[in-house]
């Protein structure tokens, strides 16, 4: 499974996530060229080298009129203020970009808008960005998500995120670190101040992050292939970078439990019950095997898989709902593929659409149970309810 991990000892800004993810691939000039041509106004992207603490890394430079702005990203009230609007008409009207990385760079602004509405006390239709609504955070932002579309990981893990201490002069006044916009896209994420004073985290870095997430945590076991240093611009104490490290991981391993039982004195329908029983009890899954028993008799092997703490349940169950005397358990491990069900919208109506991935491996299918309704509904089998489906 394809593994990005973003360590966020240093907070986050949109330039130095950018400039960590620009590290990853092989075509770094290229891409700045292509973003170069964008022909964003008055906009020049260039990617320097930078070392901060003796560590050499990138950083991602964007300049609005030959000049490159303060990531403070609070001293921004002489700028041309930009609403939501305007961003979307610039995103979606002016960008050569696809659609897909279009919607990525509006659900982070509307992170942002909603942060920022939610801290003012005011609705989203009136937040002006002062920071964010400047061509630079554009720039960035587009940057990170065509940057993520071309890595396309299978899951981005993100460490505890950094967010530094102290307080910070914004046109309103002073503010505590984290800024409370900051502070409003991280709920639900862990997060932790120190000694460092000054702001490490941006709203934008914020909501990128929160965005592209699949979850936050330590660092999964993972073969590394590439690693990039994104630098702030800012001299810390610490080494002032996002490292951005892409590997493989080994697809989801779990432990499981098979209980099993043989039985040859209960009717088919009798096993029919119990087995649906087992699943409404908590069992992974359960099957029976044919086997043949002392004095010849026909039989069948019933099997239950379960987790750990079903099992005294799934034990008592067995011997409540079948007629054996002994049940014997054996621990397993299992290889799984990761799995999500995603709502799919057709002219039947919603179905879904079960999603798996992992080990080099990636494929859907539609819910069943759905098919059947719909089939049912149409008067046509199944068959021709997916044909319909699929187009």
């Amino acid at each position: 499974m394809k593994t990005l991990y973003l360590d966020c000892g240093m907070g986050a800004a949109g330039d130095m996530l950018a400039a960590a993810l620009l590290e990853l691939i092989p075509e770094r000039d290229g891409f700045v060229s292509w973003m170069n041509s964008f022909g964003l106004p008055d906009v020049a992207i260039t990617q320097e080298t930078s070392v901060k603490c003796g560590i050499a890394g990138t950083h991602f430079s964007v300049k609005v009129h030959g000049e490159e702005e303060s990531h403070d990203h609070h001293d921004h009230e002489h700028h041309h203020h930009s609403g939501i609007d305007d961003i979307s008409h610039i995103v979606y009207d002016h960008l050569p970009i696809p659609q897909k990385v279009k919607e990525d760079i509006m659900a982070v602004y509307e992170l942002i808008a909603e942060a920022e509405s939610h801290s003012h006390g005011v609705p989203v239709s009136a937040i002006h960005f002062h920071e964010v609504g400047t061509m630079d955070a554009i720039t960035d932002i587009t940057a990170v998500c065509l940057l993520m579309n071309e890595i396309a990981p299978d899951e981005v893990i993100v460490s505890p995120v950094h967010v530094g201490s102290g307080t910070v002069w914004c046109a309103h006044g002073v503010l505590p670190v984290p800024a409370p916009a900051t502070t409003f896209i991280l709920k639900d994420v862990p997060i932790y101040g120190g000694s460092i004073q000054g702001e490490l985290c941006t709203p934008t870095g914020a909501a990128l992050l929160k965005h592209f997430a699949t979850r936050f945590g330590e660092m999964p076991v993972m073969k590394l292939q590439a690693i990039g240093y994104g630098m702030g611009k800012k001299n810390f104490e610490a080494a002032n970078c996002i490292r951005a490290m892409l590997g493989e991981r080994e697809g989801k391993t779990d432990a499981v439990l098979e209980l099993s039982c043989n039985v040859d004195d209960m009717t088919a329908e009798q096993i029919g019950f119990a087995m649906e029983r087992l699943f409404d009890g908590g069992a992974l899954e359960v099957y029976t095997i044919p086997i043949g028993m002392k004095k010849s008799r026909p039989g069948a092997l019933i099997r239950v898989m379960c987790r750990e703490q079903d099992k005294g349940k799934l034990v008592r169950w067995m011997f409540k709902y079948t007629t054996t005397i002994g049940v014997r358990e054996t621990k397993t491990q299992r290889y799984i593929l990761d799995r999500d069900v995603t709502m799919m919208d057709t002219p039947y109506g919603t179905i879904r659409l079960k999603n798996s991935r992992g080990y080099g491996v990636s494929r859907s299918k539609y819910e069943y149970e759905d098919l059947a309704r719909i089939a049912r509904e149409q008067d046509v089998c199944i068959e021709d309810v997916i044909v319909a489906v699929d187009k």
